[in-house]
């Protein structure tokens, strides 16, 4: 979050990719009469997982963020991997950094947080959408600049413009991917899963 990451999309091409053979072997296994399997929900298992959905939901509603972006946040950080980590140290499903959390459990008075607590999906997206949320109030709303602070760090984003921030803004061209994804995925959440989300 705070350090200058490569972009993460390759899982997501690669889950493209998956998701050309997993229809393919559906309709073969179809045609041969091999059960009755949705095609439609197995693509979108691969290519839009969601997992954690009650966390999601119950951290959406606690912090009044937005239940699709933190899905959105999620798939971009970990591609919804729990044990997922950065080369900068960052943790878990949104790849909380261990400065983060520590802040975070000091000023909501987490006495018992140990840094292996951010493999648990519970205690990571409470503390990533807790930061998210705060992000979010710093930039008035702007949702590219609290996304491009997540991923680049807050004094980034200062550099670039603050809450004024626009896409054409960010200087470091993975972020500015980093955030076109995480836009782009919030909404294919909102039209996937209502539903698991609350929406």
């Amino acid at each position: 979050m705070a350090a200058e990451r490569p972009a993460k999309r390759s899982h997501v091409v690669g889950r493209r990719v998956v998701a050309g053979i997993v229809a393919a072997a559906i309709g073969a296994a179809a045609a041969i009469g091999i059960g009755q399997i949705n095609v439609q929900d197995a693509i979108r298992e691969v290519t839009l997982p969601l997992r954690h959905d009650d966390i999601i939901r119950q951290q959406a509603r606690d912090k009044e963020v937005d239940a699709s972006l933190i899905a959105a946040v999620i798939e971009a950080e970990s591609g919804f991997d729990s044990e997922a980590r950065s080369p900068q140290g960052a943790r878990g499903l949104m790849q909380v950094t261990p400065a983060t959390a520590l802040d975070i459990a000091e000023r909501s008075e987490g006495t018992s947080f140990v840094l292996s607590d951010l493999e648990n999906p519970d205690i990571n997206v409470r503390y990533g959408t807790f930061h998210l949320d705060e992000l979010l109030a710093m930039y008035e709303g702007n949702e590219t600049a609290a996304l491009a602070a997540y991923n680049a760090g807050s004094g980034n984003v200062s550099e670039w413009g603050g809450g004024d921030l626009e896409l054409s803004d960010i200087r470091f061209p993975e972020t500015r991917v980093y955030v076109e994804q995480v836009l782009e995925q919030r909404e294919d959440y909102r039209d996937s899963y209502p539903e698991e989300l609350g929406l």
